[in-house]
């Protein structure tokens, strides 16, 4: 009932886009650091709206893979209730080649995932449960531009369903030395540093929001910029290139924190972003 009521409060504060998304990049931090930025996103999840299944991408913090895997779980249990995985996309999933199975010990510890879910049931709670929309759960390793690419092909046809709602799981910049990243241009005493790891993250929420995959590609490739989830974001942005309604789609960020204001290099700070992807009635 706490974590409910939590879920509740962050949704309450949270201000809504006006439309119905058809996918959400949203963070995946411990509720007390990104759990109000993330209702930013959810807020806008419109449960009249006929969604079947959450394809939920999340990255691998624990095992390196070069692939996305899929989970061998029937469901998803969360403090407010189940979520059924859904069987007959991962059969097409898996006939398709290209994704593996993780193992149950690596799924029940990958909290890129599992930060997402109560939010997720919470979504849909007030529907009849045989209403609610299964899950889609899908790992996504430390991809190739090119696998990129080949998981957006393959994705692209269901994005076009309105039946499906993708969600995105990342955060954004973790500046510190416990991340081994520490870009800072000490000398410009006008632009504090937080202020400058804001500039560096908002250049990329603006090549996300072109919706360009090789911009943002060549963006990573330049800033190193920690975003923890920029393959599931490479996978989205490709998928969006691959889709029937890219002109239509629109992706807007609706909220940026930190969880500090990082002044010197003995802070640490990580960064959380959400937006919504929409396409025009």
């Amino acid at each position: 009932a706490r974590l409910s009521k939590e879920l509740d409060g962050f949704l309450d504060a949270a201000g809504s886009h006006g439309s119905t998304p058809r996918a959400l990049i949203v963070p995946h931090a411990g509720y007390s650091y990104s759990g109000p930025a993330a209702a930013w996103g959810y807020k806008n999840v419109d449960a009249g709206a006929g969604v079947r299944r959450v394809f939920l991408l999340g990255p691998s913090h624990h095992v390196f893979l070069r692939r996305c895997a899929l989970s061998k779980c029937a469901a998803y249990a969360t403090p407010l209730g189940d979520l059924a995985v859904d069987r007959g996309v991962y059969e097409e999933l898996r006939a398709t080649g290209h994704f593996v199975d993780m193992d149950v010990d690596v799924d029940e510890a990958e909290h890129s995932l599992e930060l997402h879910l109560p939010y997720i049931f919470k979504c849909f709670e007030m529907l009849p449960e045989k209403d609610r929309p299964t899950l889609v759960p899908i790992m996504v390793g430390a991809l190739s531009t090119n696998a990129e690419a080949t998981y957006g092909e393959i994705l692209a046809p269901y994005l076009d369903d309105d039946a499906n709602l993708f969600i995105v799981s990342s955060d954004f910049c973790h500046w510190g030395e416990r991340f081994g990243y520490q870009p800072w241009d000490e000398g410009r005493k006008d632009v504090g540093l937080h202020e400058q790891i804001e500039t560096m993250d908002r250049r990329g929420m603006d090549i996300i929001e072109s919706k360009d995959a090789d911009a943002f590609a060549a963006y990573l490739k330049e800033t190193g910029n920690t975003i923890c989830g920029r393959h599931p974001i490479g996978v989205l942005l490709q998928t969006l290139r691959r889709s029937g309604g890219f002109d239509e789609t629109r992706v807007t960020f609706t909220r940026y924190e930190q969880s500090s204001a990082a002044t010197g290099w003995n802070d640490s700070s990580v960064s959380y972003a959400s937006a919504v992807v929409f396409r025009d009635a």
